[in-house]
């Protein structure tokens, strides 16, 4: 077990659930910088809600597939702690933006090992998010098909995302024990817009599942 389970609560679009979602108990918020996306944030418009955020708070940018120089006027205009790189990235690619970097993927049983491979090689990646989608659109997986692959001393901090949800992210945590859960689509009221009872029910249930074997 990781001892407690990290939160990040992503799709952020406005300060007040920022500041909610921090309130609430979550580690981290997340600036989705996708153009044409349902929770699209420019970097500027992210960096005023960066700026204003408390200590101890971890901003994660999210973008995807872009080449390094787009990568690098992003991360300028927005200076996230950590940036999420959800796409289909090269490793040269990844390892250029690095370090700080969270590679994302999306759960295939028949890809699940070399991918854990591939990106466990790269000392730049700090952490890997294993999503139940390539695009972030909120898909659950089987968690118990995934905690027979992970290798009992994987090398990186492991995130699970995708259609989790205070319904589910329980028994999410208990078959994996994850370093970290995203949530998005699973507290919001709609798109981009986070409804902060919802955020208050999935930081109860996490804390429940860390309090049980």
């Amino acid at each position: 077990m990781n001892g407690r389970t990290r939160v990040k609560v992503c799709g952020i679009t406005s300060f007040d659930d920022a500041a909610a979602a921090i309130e609430l108990g979550a580690d981290a918020v997340g600036f989705v910088m996708v153009p044409d996306t349902p929770r699209s944030i420019e970097p500027d418009d992210a960096a005023e809600i960066l700026d204003a955020l408390p200590p101890f708070v971890t901003a994660v940018g999210v973008v995807r597939d872009l080449d390094v120089d787009t990568y690098c006027e992003i991360e300028q205009r927005c200076p996230c702690h950590i940036m999420q790189l959800h796409g289909k990235e090269s490793e040269k690619t990844v390892t250029a933006c690095g370090p700080g970097v969270i590679k994302a993927f999306r759960y295939d049983p028949a890809t699940i090992r070399s991918q854990l491979e591939r990106w466990g090689a790269i000392d730049e990646v700090d952490a890997v998010l294993i999503d139940g989608s390539d695009g972030g659109a909120g898909e659950a997986f089987d968690w118990y098909e995934l905690a027979e692959f992970l290798p009992a001393e994987y090398e990186k901090l492991v995130i699970i995302a995708g259609g989790l949800h205070a319904g589910n992210v329980a028994e999410a945590i208990r078959a994996i024990r994850p370093w970290a859960v995203d949530v998005s689509s699973g507290v919001e009221a709609e798109p981009g817009v986070k409804d902060h009872d919802k955020i208050e029910a999935f930081m109860q249930a996490v804390r429940e599942a860390d309090e049980t074997e």
